[in-house]
């Protein structure tokens, strides 16, 4: 659970356009804790979630059944790649993404479809001026 709490924090974050800091002033908690729960170190209580949702500000409800694969236009995963145990893969459904794994960059849209090794740095950015919407997996499965 604590990766499905970090990639929709991020998602969500992204979405709204702000920064770590940003989420972090306006939710009254450290830019420290926002780092760490979208790094999913950290896993927070439901009552310190809440609180960093009453920021954007958002219901746990919305924030549990929204869709993170639906990239915001403008939307990125951040400046510095990620990498992680596993393996990744999924399909553009509409819109188009960029995608960064290890040194090869390539912009992907509908029907298009993705796999790597999640221990390669990746990176996913919309570019576009529309809405991207994913469907992907990823391995190992998180609690």
């Amino acid at each position: 659970m604590a990766n499905d709490v970090s990639t929709r924090l991020k998602a969500v974050r992204l979405m709204h356009g702000l920064s770590q800091r940003e989420l972090a002033k306006r939710a009254g908690v450290t830019n420290g804790m926002i780092s760490l729960i979208e790094q999913g170190r950290v896993s927070p209580s439901v009552a310190s979630l809440k609180k960093v949702l009453d920021g954007l500000p958002m219901q746990l409800a919305e924030f549990f059944t929204m869709d993170p694969a639906a990239t915001a236009p403008g939307a990125d995963t951040g400046s510095e790649m990620l990498s992680h145990a596993g393996e990744e893969g999924g399909v553009v459904v509409s819109g188009r993404i960029e995608v960064t794994v290890g040194g090869q960059t390539q912009v992907l849209g509908p029907g298009d479809a993705y796999y790597f090794s999640s221990a390669v740095p990746h990176r996913f950015r919309n570019r576009g001026r529309e809405r991207c919407e994913i469907i992907s997996a990823a391995t190992p499965p998180t609690l």
